[in-house]
């Protein structure tokens, strides 16, 4: 059952392939689809402040239900006015129900039916997270979008470690739908399922049997080859409702970004633009630049000729001389601009789709982009 404020209107498919224009109405705005989230896990996206991120034209945010219940704690936020006032951002914002924690916290995780338990990565406080309590934060904090607890593992796992995770997502979902008290806070269902697409189908089935507002993909980005992703997604995907946003958690590169929306995806979130911006790697068209190189220091090449980002008023050995020197506009600067960037670049795919020439666009930044934005270290920490 879709959450009262909320709206998804299809607007068009590509007559070419499954890339889809469309437009989620959320009680604090519209956001246009395909659509590039920035993560503010701590209710902040590192280095910017939300008016910096509105500028990048992002029109929805991400944060962490598990950071923020640690620290400082939902009832303060919930004291404080709620994520939108807490962080002073306008917009719709989803949060993550603290699945994604439980498989990057795993060995000192214990999961079984009734909960997660696990030891706080701040201070060893051993926590519990059931599918209700997750719900339970997510509403304290009044986020748009909550996100169903569910299950993750690693790739490549056995095949009855995976079949048991969708089993558990699937009653956690069940559990996390009957939970929800708020109505006007969207839930949306997470299909996991590893590698295996009969897995991935009869997941999506039925979460979609238990009518979300949304559906997400997760369990990707975790271990997987691209080439593995991309098989989920042409399994998962067909089999989620047309009606409804699909989104596809923790992803990605910008090539990911376009192989998803050639497929159907319609939402994104992931750290790569504001994690490499602090390791002086900045995304462009004609494919990522490493600043720490040499070779731009003398360069007074702006990032982009066409980019309105703040670091595109400066030339390229300027922001080399930040880094070198360790100044912390650096980071700020390449973060807003990858941002920027990937705002950019989602919008001229929307252009593209309406146009029904998604596939001439992508197969131009195939060949400009070669295979230099799928470099091994381009997420690297």
């Amino acid at each position: 059952m879709i959450a009262s404020g909320f709206r998804f209107e299809l607007l068009h498919v590509d007559a070419h392939c499954a890339a889809r224009r469309s437009i989620f109405h959320t009680p604090h705005g519209p956001v246009d689809l395909p659509a590039f989230m920035p993560v503010g896990t701590a209710a902040t996206v590192k280095g910017l402040t939300a008016e910096q991120v509105r500028q990048t034209q992002a029109q929805m945010v991400l944060a962490n239900t598990y950071h923020l219940a640690l620290r400082p704690g939902e009832e303060i936020v919930r004291e404080l006015g709620g994520l939108h006032a807490f962080m002073q951002w306008s917009g719709p914002i989803l949060t993550d129900s603290g699945g994604f924690q439980l498989f990057s916290l795993a060995d000192s995780t214990r999961v079984t039916d009734a909960a997660a338990v696990f030891r706080s990565h701040i201070d060893g406080r051993l926590l519990e997270l059931s599918p209700e309590r997750a719900i339970a934060i997510q509403e304290a904090l009044g986020s748009d979008v909550a996100m169903v607890l569910d299950h993750v593992v690693a790739l490549p796992s056995p095949a009855e470690l995976v079949a048991d995770a969708v089993e558990r997502t699937v009653l956690w979902a069940k559990r996390s739908r009957d939970a929800a008290r708020r109505a006007d806070q969207a839930q949306f269902a997470i299909v996991q399922g590893g590698l295996d697409p009969r897995l991935r189908v009869a997941c999506a089935e039925r979460l979609t049997a238990l009518d979300f507002t949304g559906y997400a993909i997760g369990g990707l980005s975790v271990g997987e080859s691209p080439r593995e992703m991309y098989e989920v997604l042409d399994a998962t995907v067909p089999v989620l409702p047309a009606d409804r946003p699909r989104y596809l958690m923790g992803v990605g590169t910008p090539r990911d970004l376009l192989e998803a929306i050639a497929r159907g995806i319609d939402l994104f979130d992931c750290v790569l633009p504001t994690r490499n911006g602090r390791n002086a790697l900045a995304f462009t068209d004609e494919g990522p630049l490493r600043l720490r190189n040499l070779k731009h220091a003398l360069d007074s090449q702006p990032l982009e000729q066409d980019c309105p980002c703040p670091a595109c008023r400066h030339s390229r050995g300027y922001l080399r001389h930040l880094f070198m020197a360790g100044e912390m506009l650096g980071p700020i600067l390449l973060s807003a601009h990858n941002l920027t960037y990937y705002q950019r670049l989602l919008a001229v795919a929307r252009e593209a789709i309406r146009a029904d020439s998604f596939g001439p666009f992508w197969r131009e930044k195939r060949r400009i982009w070669g295979d230099s934005s799928r470099e091994s270290n381009l997420g690297s920490s």
